[in-house]
């Protein structure tokens, strides 16, 4: 039996309007380091808005970006909560994405719906994402019943899963997503390190996560340059690679 061979999986978060001139020097920069293959993660109404219809050079984008191998993935709907979560769980999701923990506190019904609208924002733009990141990695009970019979996957924090509908039986990818912090100063000082140490570890998929706002900060900067470099012999793919 062959084993597969050491893959790395980058996916850039928060793919929006207002990030896209910094999205497009992201992924450029990762083709340099020899990223052929990355997954966008795209929030389809950021402040309520249709991303294709204030940002139609994005949508552009990433109709060519689609068509050079990358994949795109819906990352919630706004981005945004609007409701806040009965503790215990509102101080989880601040830990986990603060105000981007868009899902906690919201009813099942609210869930489906913004699951839907955000679903119906990509497909109406042309893109047609088979998988989908919750900000922050937020998840909740009612947010996994409506992923289950509209993707093929989602992505968690220490996993990847398929959704396993009908006769397809379920799969799990093991692979915590690294990626550095930038919400307090704790985060910045202590995450590049941690990411380093981490990704040294990792013999299967190397799952990183890129926001727009790291090459922002020159040791964000480093510290991925330096953790992709050492995953160079690794294969590139996207999620829907990773989990076809």
């Amino acid at each position: 039996m062959s084993r597969s061979p050491a893959r790395v999986a980058v996916a850039v978060h928060d793919v929006a309007p207002a990030t896209f001139a910094r999205c497009v020097e992201v992924r450029g920069w990762l083709a340099e380091l020899g990223l052929d293959r990355v997954t966008l993660l795209v929030i389809p109404a950021p402040e309520l808005h249709p991303f294709d219809s204030r940002g139609p050079e994005l949508a552009a984008w990433l109709h060519e970006r689609v068509g050079a191998g990358d994949a795109v993935a819906q990352h919630g709907f706004q981005h945004l909560r609007t409701r806040r979560a009965q503790a215990p769980r509102r101080w989880l999701a601040e830990l986990q994405g603060g105000e981007a923990a868009e899902f906690p506190g919201l009813s099942a019904s609210a869930t489906l719906g913004a699951i839907d609208a955000g679903r119906e924002v990509l497909q109406r733009a042309g893109l047609h994402p088979r998988g989908f990141v919750a900000p922050g990695y937020a998840y909740t009970p009612a947010l996994r019943r409506a992923l289950a019979g509209r993707f093929d996957w989602w992505g968690e924090l220490l996993r990847l899963r398929t959704a396993g509908v009908g006769a397809h039986r379920r799969r799990v990818v093991h692979a915590p997503a690294l990626g550095l912090g930038s919400s307090g100063p704790l985060k910045r000082s202590l995450s590049p390190a941690l990411v380093r140490g981490l990704a040294a570890t990792v013999p299967g998929v190397l799952r990183i996560d890129v926001h727009p706002v790291d090459l922002v900060s020159s040791e964000h900067t480093r510290t991925l340059a330096h953790v992709l470099e050492r995953a160079a012999g690794r294969l590139a793919v996207t999620y829907d690679e990773l989990l076809a």
